[in-house]
């Protein structure tokens, strides 16, 4: 087990010793900082998710590649993850039409390397901070068949959303017949009231390319008025590119 997982471990077991708990703070506000010079010229994103599980030649694989490509061409970033799966299928498909692709890989005890279909990455110890940057530059997201860290990601966007802790940025769930019973769980909760009747409204699910591209252009670039055009440059002397 390395130190990273140790230090991680022992700081969620409760109250550690002020200064290891200050040393951790600062770790962490290093990796943002870290997250932030990397990130900060690439341009407005499309966040896709997805399972890392899925090798090329899948079905899924071959959908995130064409949809992502199609998502570049609207001037979009492709931004993922960073790792194998749908996450490289989706920076392989903005790469083989042009567009930009980055990635925001997580470090794990077991390495996770960045895909190479990447322009630019940037490599996280924290998954909270992960979740983040992967948000802060995101017009819109889209929801491949993925797992567990899928579905945490997936819910963390819709949270915020809800919330309008972040603007009400366009959700696609990309493929009916795999997300079936999360969307019938979906609709359970809001049999119950646990959601709003009107949340449902906050994501599309669809099994259409087209329909998922025409849906983000529609509520997130023209709603929005998004340009493509990167709105900082970098400085020099800060060692930014």
């Amino acid at each position: 087990m390395s130190e990273q997982v140790k230090e991680e471990i022992k700081f969620l077991e409760g109250p550690q010793s002020r200064w290891k708990e200050f040393k951790f703070s600062i770790n962490v506000l290093f990796e943002f900082i870290k997250g932030f010079r990397a990130l900060h010229f690439v341009g407005p994103c499309v966040t896709i998710f997805g399972s890392a599980r899925f090798k090329d030649g899948h079905p899924y694989y071959e959908a995130a590649e064409e949809l992502s490509g199609k998502i570049a061409q609207l001037g979009f970033t492709i931004m993922t993850g960073g790792g194998p799966g749908i996450m490289e299928a989706a920076n392989k498909g903005a790469k083989a039409v042009g567009g930009r692709s980055v990635g925001c890989n997580i470090v794990l005890p077991i390495e996770q390397h960045p895909n190479p279909y990447l322009d630019k990455w940037v490599n996280i110890r924290y998954f909270f901070i992960r979740k983040t940057l992967l948000i802060k530059y995101s017009y819109a997201f889209v929801v491949m068949p993925g797992g567990f860290g899928t579905l945490d990601e997936y819910f963390e966007a819709l949270t915020l959303i809800q919330t309008r802790k972040i603007s009400e940025f366009p959700i696609v769930i990309f493929d009916t017949a795999f997300h079936k019973d999360l969307i019938e769980h979906i609709e359970f909760l809001k049999t119950r009231a646990t959601i709003s009747v009107t949340d449902t409204q906050l994501f599309l699910v669809t099994d259409s390319i087209d329909e998922a591209v025409a849906y983000i252009q529609k509520n997130s670039v023209v709603k929005f008025g998004l340009t493509t055009e990167k709105p900082h440059k970098p400085f020099r002397w800060l060692f930014e590119r």
